[in-house]
This record gives C-alpha cells, structure tokens and sequence, in this order.
C-alpha cells in the first residue's frame, strides 16, 4: 500500500501555523476555516479547464503544458477582461493607473 509522504492535514493545523508565524514566515493559505481561498482557485481551474484544457485532444505532455503557459502568461493576464478591473484587461487597468497617479 502506498502512503503519502505528507498527511494532509499536516501543514493547515493551528500548531503549524503558529510555529511558522513565530520563525517570521508567512503562511501561503488563508487561516484555518477560511474557505475563500480554496473556492477562488478551484474557480479559476475550472475556468482554465472549461476555456482551454478540456476543448481538443492532447497528443503529447509538452502540449497542453505549452498551451497553459500562453493561456495564463498572454491571454489570462494580459488580454482578458477581468470584472474586477471594470472590464477592462490588465494592460488597460495598469495604464489607466500608471497615467492617474
């Protein structure tokens, strides 16, 4: 039977949080309980999913691996239009901000 290296639970308890405030570090996942972060990236997966992954067949890894790149790099953060920014895309929202200040 194969285990996993890690119990899953392991790097979200209260103790490990704590230990890792007091070395200066900063936790990476919202506090505990907190499942906003989670639903906000199983969100944007199941966007990149729908939008991308799941639209052809891949003939090999390096493919979709290449085809995600470009998703994120040039179209997700640069071309699409995010409600969040007022519908414009983050090009657009940066420079509005850059002439404002």
């Amino acid at each position: 039977m194969l285990q996993r290296p890690v119990e899953l639970t392991q790097f979200t308890s209260r103790a490990f949080t704590e230990r890792a405030r007091a070395s200066g570090l900063v936790p990476s996942m919202g506090s505990i309980g907190d499942c906003a972060d989670n639903a906000l990236m199983e969100s944007f997966w199941g966007r990149v999913q729908t939008e991308l992954l799941n639209r052809k067949r891949w003939r090999t890894r390096l493919e979709p691996a290449n085809a995600l790149f470009e998703y994120l790099e040039i179209f997700h953060n640069r071309q699409r239009r995010h409600s969040a920014l007022g519908m414009l895309t983050p090009n657009e929202y940066e420079l509005r901000a850059t002439h404002v200040a």
